[in-house]
């Protein structure tokens, strides 16, 4: 694995070519979901309401997750920066081995509890009950290649090295798209298998993706030299350090998708369709926040490395330099969302007029606050860099938790259904605003310190 220091040369240059990998690792992940999405299209809006609600839960176990990846990402990072590689070697071992640790304890808690976390939603038709308890046993049992795949992007991506995560995930991806048409349509000698099919596939992905990186890690990287790493003991100093940097991100993007899970419930009232609506509107927003998402781990392993080099100045240029290359992005994706809805939404749901207007009507509302979105997650990376994960968890859990009654309220007057949609919209705007505002704040007061300490040893 090539190692890539960012502490030194051109900065934009540094972080578009740090970004561009993982921003394309970002659409692969992101391709799983929009490929189930245009093939369950054509199976029915039953289908794609099923997959959504049990969608859910993968989400949140993308929560917890991220406790040994933001670990690996940032512990790596700043052990690159300090040319500590014994430090970074252990940092791999710890998030690894928690991170199976955490996913074997929740794939069971699914497999036990599938029927009563489904039941939660009230979904009313028991064809997409049924089908989303299907899907949901399905995806619990390979849950844990669902959850070492991220890690192991965080270890090169904090190493520097994100294009050989972006290979490894891309094979993935043609491996999903070419299973999608067959088992969930049951073209050649596979049987029609609908969302069972698209849960298949995306197991049997996952699987080869972990199953090359560990081939990889082992052939090109010094990190994994040496002894196994999963014969090497929990060292409780660096647990520690993980869940100090990763909690916080974790609960954040916990308490993200249980309060998306009580608005789906809110929604749900309407019937299934404005959740499949929900579901394909979300994923087709994602191009935005999955683009962002790249810039923000580019600029987190960024600063990281500039942090424990000791280079303030050139993280307040680096952050700089982000900030306005993820702008123009949100401002790319409002036009995009306003203007090109439609076509956009027809491409997922093509034949039912009543999910259409609805889409429409979602993706316009949800155009308005992409800046403000993409500015958040940016801002969000540079924190991480820092090891301070507590300001963006704050911000996001405060405004994402403002939603619920928000949506209750807006939903209640002449706004109905839409009501919801301008609620995640507006808590969007205060988001970007407030994280970004506070780590201006926070760069301010670093570089005081720095200048108080030069002046002091002078």
């Amino acid at each position: 694995m090539e190692s890539r220091q960012l502490t030194e040369g051109n900065i934009t240059r540094a972080l578009v070519k740090l970004a561009i990998p993982i921003m394309a690792t970002s659409f692969v992940q992101m391709a799983y979901n929009l490929t189930d999405m245009l093939w369950l299209g054509r199976v029915g809006t039953k289908a794609v309401a099923a997959s959504g609600t049990a969608g859910f839960f993968t989400w949140f176990g993308s929560a917890l997750f991220m406790i040994p990846k933001i670990g690996a990402e940032v512990g790596v990072a700043q052990s690159i920066g300090r040319k500590d590689m014994e430090a970074a070697k252990k940092y791999v071992s710890n998030t690894i081995k928690l991170d199976i640790l955490i996913a074997l304890v929740y794939s069971a808690i699914l497999i036990a509890f599938r029927h009563e976390i489904i039941g939660f939603f009230q979904l009313g038709d028991q064809a997409v009950i049924q089908m989303s308890v299907d899907y949901l046993l399905i995806v619990s049992f390979g849950l844990v290649f669902y959850f070492l795949n991220p890690v192991f992007s965080g270890v090169f991506n904090g190493y520097g090295d994100s294009s050989t995560p972006f290979k490894i995930n891309a094979v993935g991806l043609i491996t999903n798209m070419i299973l999608d048409p067959l088992m969930i349509m049951g073209i050649g000698p596979f049987p029609k298998m609908g969302v069972k099919g698209a849960a298949l596939a995306t197991i049997i992905a996952q699987f080869i993706v972990t199953l090359i990186f560990v081939i990889a890690s082992k052939r090109k990287s010094v990190l994994f030299k040496g002894p196994n790493i999963l014969k090497i003991p929990f060292d409780r100093a660096y647990v520690k350090t993980i869940l100090k940097l990763g909690l916080p991100v974790a609960i954040q993007q916990g308490l993200f998708s249980s309060i998306a899970m009580v608005i789906a419930r809110i929604i749900a009232q309407w019937g299934p369709v404005p959740v499949a609506v929900q579901k394909v509107g979300s994923q087709i927003e994602s191009i935005s926040w999955m683009t962002a998402g790249g810039f923000s781990t580019a600029i987190s392993a960024f600063v990281g490395q500039n942090y424990g080099a000791g280079k303030l100045e050139r993280i307040k240029e680096g952050y700089k330099k982000g900030l306005e290359i993820v702008g123009s992005i949100g401002i790319f994706a409002t036009v995009l969302l306003i203007f090109g809805a439609e076509p956009l939404f027809k491409l997922f749901i093509p034949k039912d007029l009543e999910a259409l207007k609805i889409g429409i009507r979602y993706l316009r509302i949800l155009g308005i606050s992409q800046f403000f979105m993409t500015i958040e997650i940016a801002s969000q990376g540079a924190f991480n860099g820092l090891g301070k994960t507590v300001p963006p968890s704050l911000v996001s859990v405060t405004f994402n938790a403002l939603r619920i009654p928000a949506s209750l309220l807006l939903s209640s007057t002449f706004l109905g259904l839409d009501g919801a949609w301008w609620s995640i919209s507006v808590s969007s705007v205060f988001k970007g605003t407030v994280l970004t505002s506070w780590y201006l704040l926070v760069l301010k007061k670093i570089t005081r310190l720095e200048v108080t300490s030069e002046c002091k040893y002078k």
